[in-house]
């Protein structure tokens, strides 16, 4: 063994032309059959490689590897932030935004958003709020672009209106919240044309939906068949209306020169 080879040669490697040395491991080894096994003998000084005296096996490392020692942190104790006054800043921040929301007077809780398609042709159906109007919608409901951004109506340069029926939906959505929005003059002395005229502040409440996003593509409810329904023929329709449309410049080359040999007979 390791222990009484390093007590008979005084702890001495052996010729440094050896590449490796045999030693014998002791019986019932665990996982380790019983019989000689090689280490190398440039690592038998090293005390990581040689095992306490209680271990009964003494294994080297395999290959060209590096001798691992880990370092575990055990300092972490005096690394941990704490947030005892996670709490505290929570009331915090709520008594702030309840003193803005009353400095600011009564204005909508939210933005007013543009009624947009979701993406796809699974999802196309359905309507949900955009991030802003686009140009052509503010420049067709009369608001510029400052002003717009000024009363709660966000702007979105990048969104384009890919039809008449989008961009009629969300010049509307501007036109019923400019008619509902009551705007208050800086000066008094000298309000704007874009003010409200009238300032009483009745009429006046919070609201959070400015203006609700209307409901995308209603699903019919189930009815009876009508007997027009029954006598229909959907295949036929379409068959009949395919060869019309392949026909029809043959069609219109045949009656041109129909009326011109009408014309010719005339003369």
């Amino acid at each position: 063994m390791i222990g009484a080879y390093l007590e008979q040669n005084q702890g001495q490697v052996p010729n440094a032309g050896m590449r490796h040395a045999m030693f014998q491991a002791p019986a019932g080894c665990g996982g380790v059959d019983a019989g000689a096994f090689i280490a190398d003998p440039r690592t038998i000084n090293n005390k990581r490689f040689i095992s306490s005296s209680n271990s009964k096996c003494y294994k080297s490392f395999r290959h060209n590897n590096v001798l691992h020692r880990n370092h575990f942190k055990k300092d972490w104790q005096s690394r941990i932030k704490t947030w005892f006054n996670q709490p505290g800043k929570k009331k915090s921040r709520r008594v702030a935004r309840s003193n803005k929301a009353a400095a600011l007077g009564v204005r909508p809780l939210e933005n007013l958003r543009p009624a947009v398609r979701c993406p796809t042709v699974r999802y196309n159906r359905k309507l949900r709020a955009g991030k802003g109007f686009s140009l052509a919608e503010l420049k067709a409901a009369g608001i510029r672009r400052k002003e717009a951004l000024s009363i709660g109506i966000p702007v979105d340069h990048r969104r384009r209106n890919l039809s008449e029926e989008g961009l009629k939906l969300n010049v509307d959505r501007l036109q019923a919240y400019k008619a509902r929005l009551i705007v208050f003059p800086r000066n008094s002395k000298k309000p704007a044309k874009t003010d409200s005229k009238d300032l009483s502040g009745e009429t006046a409440r919070d609201v959070q939906a400015v203006v609700p996003i209307p409901a995308g593509t209603v699903p019919e409810g189930p009815r009876k068949i009508s007997d027009g329904e029954r006598e229909a023929k959907a295949y036929r329709t379409l068959r009949e209306e395919r060869a019309n449309a392949r026909h029809d410049g043959a069609r219109k080359v045949r009656a041109a020169k129909k009326a011109e040999e009408e014309e010719a007979k005339k003369k």
